[in-house]
């Protein structure tokens, strides 16, 4: 049994992890800042820590014995401005490290993202040798890309940093697929260039499998993209999800030119361009492969769904 910690992990991805590793017999201490938050937590089954995440000091001697930090707050919405960016993700990030180095944890994972290595062009099977791109013009890109950096950067003999980077991260509860299917139910959503565009995806329970190897065997100093290893076209996928959420209405086209005048550069990017990521170093260094498949996936929204409206 090892002594865990998570930051964000009151979040979609955070909740799965922490059942996972709570499921394993570990012991799961997670950052909390509202009493909303702590009551989640608790729900879990794991102990909520009462802190800020931009302040160390108020949390970094619950680290203490502990056997790896998972880091995955941050800063999700895309429209926030810079600042907002800057402190969540960036310093949040820089206090994270600082926290468990400081109380000499070995290990520490950092969710990342594709969205990191985005700055205008797409992404086109790409593998982990491509650029982080902390000047992109997107603050959700950039601030991502500076995260992942002083993590990995902060790599040391005894202090081991990965990063494991989703794409697309979806199923029961995914607060992105929800906002997309309300959108689209307001007449707010249109496809970018018709949505024809192949893409990555990663189930949640994916996600957390490529963060739990991580820890395990990631190899320090290094970054690992996780996904479905199942492909599809955005339409297709986000089509089937709209249905399932009762978001079937007819949807508009939108051309690139007038996408960009009217879509936050961040959005325009993830749903109009093609993202297609390589996973051959996670599957030859981790030994990843989905746990769970893309079908199983899908019935396992439609139960939610379902669960929820009975």
């Amino acid at each position: 049994m090892a002594r865990v910690f998570v930051t964000g992990g009151s979040g979609f991805i955070g909740q799965v992890l922490v059942r996972r590793l709570l499921g394993a017999g570990h012991s799961v201490g997670v950052l909390v800042r509202s009493e909303a938050s702590a009551a989640k937590i608790r729900v879990l089954g794991a102990e909520p820590v009462r802190g800020e995440l931009t302040d160390p000091l108020t949390w970094r001697d619950e680290l203490t014995g502990r056997d790896v930090v998972f880091h995955l707050a941050a800063e999700t919405d895309v429209t926030a401005d810079r600042a907002r960016h800057e402190l969540v993700t960036v310093r949040g990030t820089r206090a994270a490290v600082e926290a468990a180095r400081h109380a000499g944890v070995p290990r520490f994972v950092h969710c990342g993202s594709e969205a990191a290595l985005l700055a205008g062009a797409p992404l086109v099977d790409i593998d982990e040798t491509a650029p982080l791109r902390p000047d992109s013009e997107a603050a959700y890109s950039a601030t991502k890309a500076v995260a992942e950096k002083i993590a990995l950067d902060a790599n040391a003999p005894g202090f081991a940093t990965v990063s494991i980077r989703p794409r697309f991260v979806w199923g029961p509860g995914s607060f992105l697929v929800e906002g997309l299917a309300a959108a689209a139910k307001a007449g707010e959503f249109a496809w970018i260039d018709g949505g024809r565009h192949t893409t990555d995806v990663t189930f949640v329970e994916n996600a957390v499998e490529g963060l739990v190897l991580g820890w395990q065997r990631g190899r320090p100093g290094q970054a690992y993209f996780v996904t479905d290893r199942h492909r599809v076209t955005l339409r297709d996928f986000l089509e089937t999800q709209f249905e399932i959420y009762g978001a079937d209405a007819a949807i508009p086209d939108m051309d690139a030119e007038t996408a960009a005048g009217e879509v936050p550069v961040p959005a325009r990017w993830f749903l109009g361009q093609e993202c297609t990521l390589r996973t051959d170093k996670a599957v030859l260094e981790l030994g990843y492969e989905p746990v769970v498949e893309y079908a199983a996936g899908l019935d396992a929204v439609r139960n939610s769904v379902v669960a929820d409206r009975t």
